[in-house]
């Protein structure tokens, strides 16, 4: 029997001067950057809590808490390909499908959508259809309107053979 499970995930960082802006693992042209303990990747942390909350797994706090230094400045990337590996050895056999929103007034990520999805589905191991992402601004807002910073939200089913 197939078990499908449903996960979501938000997150929220800084911009800050001095930091290069990595969302949905692609470095996005802007003069400033996210702080984080890693390396900020807010919409892969979005999606990383999507996928641990799908498979009941700790969130991504626990997994990777910032007060252990052998995760300050870690490529987000590898974050999420340890968390596909820890929905495996959890007996999720597959992720169905990843939609995610990235919430900004500046910069524009129209443009850098494709490249996302591409590397989203690479690291995830599923085909880049698979992968959503939308853009929205906040209608000048609260902090992304007034852009302080930038948050994304995600949603994951996973499958599970039982």
């Amino acid at each position: 029997m197939r078990s499908l499970r449903v996960g979501q995930g938000f997150d929220v960082h800084p911009l800050v001067e001095g930091r290069d802006l990595i969302v949905g693992g692609v470095k996005v042209p802007f003069e400033r950057g996210l702080a984080g303990h890693s390396d900020g990747d807010v919409l892969l942390h979005a999606i990383i809590d999507a996928l641990l909350g799908a498979a009941g797994l700790p969130d991504i706090g626990q997994q990777f808490p910032p007060s252990d230094d052998k995760y300050k400045d870690a490529d987000s990337g590898k974050l999420l390909k340890t968390v596909v590996q820890l929905l495996k050895g959890a007996g999720f056999a597959s992720i169905i499908n990843i939609d995610a929103t990235i919430m900004a007034e500046k910069p524009h990520f129209s443009s850098h959508i494709p490249s996302m999805r591409s590397r989203i589905a690479e690291i995830v191991g599923v085909e880049p259809s698979q992968v959503n992402i939308k853009a929205t601004t906040t209608e000048r807002l609260g902090f992304v309107g007034r852009e302080e910073g930038i948050a994304a939200s995600a949603v994951c089913l996973v499958a599970r053979d039982e």
